[in-house]
């Protein structure tokens, strides 16, 4: 019975413990649920009045924009009626000027047609005047006009030969002082201490006894060294040298190292002769590629074929009127890039083509055709550039000069081998120049007599001055040069001076 009544008493207090409990936590949740009301409360009236402040900001800043924008358009709507005013007055202006003008139309077509019938006034007394002109003359109004024309061109033909000769001499002059001013500076750039060389094929030997061993028994060892070098070798009186003989300069150099070689070392026999020749050959190979690649590096010429470097290197052996044609290529490049750079011209075209202007002249004795198209044939299959090509085609005028580096070439090229001491001709060259020069001159009409002066460098021709008159010499002149251009090849240039000459004679008695 105890232990029922304990545990009911248990039951009862955990029931109310539980009940108080439930009580005082739902006390504590209302406590909380009031406090957030109230700041929730707290935060809306902070909130409402924040929005309260912000819309009565935006209310303020929109009258400012508001009366900004009122204060703008009134500003916009005096410059317009400013506007309109000042559009309104030039129109005024406009209208009045247009009253004016046509008023002044008015007064000039009513004075055309004074005008006009002035003229048919005029026109009727010429009219009447030319027919009695022409009834007492003799002669219809084209009659007339026919000996007035002859007679004005027969005086004027004097006037125009003199302003013409004043108009040349003035250009000429303002040209070669020019000319002169870059050449000068270019020569005075490069200042090339080379002048001239002379390219000989003579072995000089220890004694005449040397000559028999050349030769060898019944002649085998020269026959030996002619046939392995392709050369012809001449033992003639001379004493104490031979010479060797060959149109390939290079391989004339091939043999002359290699005749060289065997008279220092005197074992000339025919398996010694091929094996100091094949040994020059080589020697030579190498040179030839110093000197192409000397030669670009020099003449500031980079990216050329290997094998155009090789023909440059051959023109090492090549002379031309006495001139290393190896040295004449560098000095021209050198030349021609100067001058393109005082005259504004494209430098490395002029470099390039004055470096190659003469590589036909390593190969023209193997191949038919002149020096310059044989060089532009060459340097066209190995990728040069047009330009360049119209440089090395046109420097003896065989080809139209397409570019001004094509006419800075041929000077610089003129330049270079037309100076005092750079080259040398035979008499016999020298002759027949003169006379071709002489022949040329005599075969045009009404030359009397020319003579070649100056070295074959100026040509001076007069003229019977009967058959040309003054304009007929310049004509004249021009012709003669043209023909020289044509026909004959030259160092530098030649000057064509035409002398026209009358003289009166009477005895008297």
């Amino acid at each position: 019975m105890s232990e029922w009544i304990l545990a009911i008493t248990t039951l009862l207090a955990l029931a109310v413990g539980f009940l108080l409990g439930f009580l005082i936590r739902r006390y504590a949740i209302q406590g909380k649920i009031k406090q957030q009301q109230q700041r929730v409360e707290g935060l809306v009236g902070k909130a409402e009045k924040e929005a309260s402040e912000i819309v009565m900001g935006a209310k303020d800043e929109a009258l400012k924009i508001r009366n900004a924008a009122e204060q703008e358009l009134e500003r916009r709507r005096v410059g317009l009626r400013r506007e309109e005013e000042r559009i309104q007055r030039r129109r005024e202006k406009l209208d009045h000027r247009q009253e004016r003008l046509e008023q002044r139309e008015s007064s000039l077509s009513k004075r055309q047609s004074a005008l006009d019938k002035r003229r048919n006034e005029v026109e009727q007394l010429r009219q009447e005047q030319v027919d009695t002109l022409q009834r007492i003359a003799g002669l219809t109004q084209e009659e007339a006009k026919q000996e007035l024309l002859q007679a004005v061109e027969k005086e004027t033909r004097q006037d125009m030969a003199r302003v013409i000769r004043e108009v040349e001499a003035e250009a000429k002059e303002e040209a070669d002082d020019r000319a002169r001013e870059i050449i000068t500076y270019a020569i005075q750039r490069m200042a090339s201490e080379q002048v001239a060389e002379l390219t000989v094929s003579t072995v000089p030997l220890p004694s005449d006894d040397m000559k028999g061993r050349i030769i060898g028994r019944g002649g085998r060892n020269i026959r030996a060294f002619e046939k392995a070098a392709g050369v012809d070798v001449v033992v003639d009186d001379t004493p104490e040298a031979v010479t060797i003989s060959c149109f390939d300069p290079v391989r004339r150099e091939v043999s002359r190292r290699a005749m060289e070689r065997l008279v220092l070392d005197g074992r000339i026999h025919p398996a010694r002769i091929e094996k100091v020749i094949e040994e020059s050959r080589k020697d030579i190979e190498r040179i030839v590629r110093d000197e192409g690649d000397r030669a670009a590096y020099e003449a500031g010429v980079h990216g050329l074929h290997p094998e155009i470097r090789k023909l440059l290197g051959r023109l090492k052996f090549r002379t031309s009127y006495g001139q290393n044609q190896h040295a004449h290529s560098i000095e021209t490049a050198k030349l021609a890039g100067m001058m393109a750079e005082e005259l504004g011209a494209d430098a490395d075209v002029a470099r390039v083509g004055g470096l190659l202007h003469d590589i036909g002249k390593a190969v023209d004795f193997e191949t038919q055709g002149t020096h310059a198209k044989i060089g532009a044939d060459i340097c066209r299959r190995y990728g040069v550039p047009e330009a360049v090509l119209n440089c090395i085609e046109a420097h003896h005028h065989e080809a139209e000069q397409a570019t001004l580096e094509a006419v800075i070439v041929e000077a610089a090229d003129a330049i270079s081998g037309a100076r005092p001491g750079a080259r040398r001709e035979s008499l016999e060259l020298y002759l027949k120049r003169i006379q071709a020069l002489e022949g040329i001159a005599n075969s045009f009409k009404g030359v009397a007599e020319s003579y070649a002066i100056q070295a074959g460098r100026e040509i001076r021709i007069i003229v019977k001055p009967g058959d040309v008159d003054d304009l007929g010499t310049v004509r004249l002149s021009r012709d003669i040069a043209k023909k020289l251009e044509e026909t004959m090849d030259y160092p530098g240039q030649i000057k064509v001076t035409v002398i026209r000459e009358v003289r009166a004679e009477e005895y008297a008695k």
